[in-house]
């Protein structure tokens, strides 16, 4: 049986220059401002080491699948664009990679910026080539799909945890990944800048001398 592909929302979809705002925001705030709502499960990590990790900035497309069929996979490539992040729901399911470095290339190519999948990857070496292209996985092993049919294609679904809807917005670094809806990103945008701000000037406050108390502008310790 082939797989069902849905059709995702595009009257609510975020633009370029709406994606651009986030582009200089760490998940940590994101995270800071949904709280559990849209952080992915941290045992999904980055496949590079802290400080050599590419930001991943982008619009979800959704891909189901059960391994060891990759069919979700292979047909979601066929409808990824410039500036989106395949998310890929495999159930957390990790006894044979999902994708690796041919369809992780051909995504490339037609402008998706990475990948977030609940599951298994292979090929890492290549990938790890690539500053443009970020990856995400639960874990890495070295066995292959055996079916390439099933699945879906751009209906919401549970990747690490939380609810992914296609279109969401997709924000992944060094201490995880973080999504958000799009009326969310455009509603908080502002928020996250501003909580930019306040901890740059934490940091500047702290650096001169200040107390934490004094910083962070916390009440009187009792005295014991």
């Amino acid at each position: 049986m082939a797989a069902t592909i849905f059709s995702p929302p595009s009257s609510d979809a975020l633009s370029d220059a709406e994606l651009a705002r986030w582009r200089d925001v760490p998940s940590s705030i994101a995270a800071d401002l949904v709280r559990a709502a849209g952080q992915i499960d941290p045992a999904i990590r980055p496949l590079l080491p802290p400080g050599r990790q590419p930001r991943l900035v982008g619009r979800a497309v959704i891909a189901v699948c059960e391994p060891p069929d990759m069919g979700g996979v292979l047909y979601a490539a066929d409808r990824v664009g410039p500036g989106d992040v395949l998310m890929i729901a495999a159930g957390g399911r990790v006894e044979s990679a999902v994708i690796g470095d041919i369809v992780c290339g051909a995504l490339r190519r037609r402008g998706c910026v990475g990948i977030v999948c609940d599951g298994a990857v292979r090929d890492v070496a290549t990938l790890a080539q690539w500053s443009d292209f970020s990856v995400f996985a639960r874990a890495i092993d070295p066995r292959g799909p055996v079916a390439f049919a099933g699945g879906a294609v751009n209906r919401p679904a549970a990747i690490g945890g939380a609810i992914v809807t296609p279109g969401d917005l997709v924000i992944g670094d060094d201490d995880g990944v973080v999504t958000l809806t799009p009326a969310t990103a455009r509603a908080r945008i502002a928020d996250a800048q501003a909580k930019i701000a306040l901890e740059a000037r934490w940091t500047a406050d702290l650096a001169a001398g200040r107390t934490a108390e004094e910083t962070f502008g916390l009440p009187p310790p009792l005295r014991g």
